[in-house]
């Protein structure tokens, strides 16, 4: 048992749902739109967080990543007061654009199933 969850697991997921609050209520910065938090992940010792994040309006995704990073100090001294660690983690935020890589990963494979079938004389 505990082995099933590390610290560093339980401090990232605590990290990502005080963050995405204060970001949402805090952050006034125009260039951090709809920013959803995807992962967090936190070095063993606990001196760098990796976040990892995606907005709705793909392409202000790298204004939205300048603004987080700029952001970082006011996020990271606010995690401080909501969190009790002894050093809260330096902040470094990352677009991540998995999701829409793997929707058009999708989408050819669903066009070549499609083209497999309205074509008969392809061979399997």
């Amino acid at each position: 048992m505990p082995f099933d969850y590390s610290r560093t697991d339980r401090i990232a997921e605590q990290i990502k749902r005080e963050l995405a609050q204060l970001i949402r209520d805090e952050v006034k910065d125009p260039r951090v739109g709809l920013v959803s938090l995807l992962d967090v992940q936190v070095s063993r010792d606990l001196k760098f967080a990796k976040i990892y994040f995606d907005t709705l309006q793909q392409d202000k995704a790298k204004e939205a990543e300048t603004g987080l990073n700029r952001a970082a100090g006011f996020l990271r001294s606010q995690l401080a007061r909501n969190l009790s660690l002894r050093t809260t983690p330096e902040l470094k935020f990352f677009y991540d654009d998995t999701e829409i890589r793997a929707n058009e990963l999708s989408n050819l494979i669903d066009k070549a199933i499609n083209s497999d079938k309205t074509n008969p004389n392809s061979k399997s």
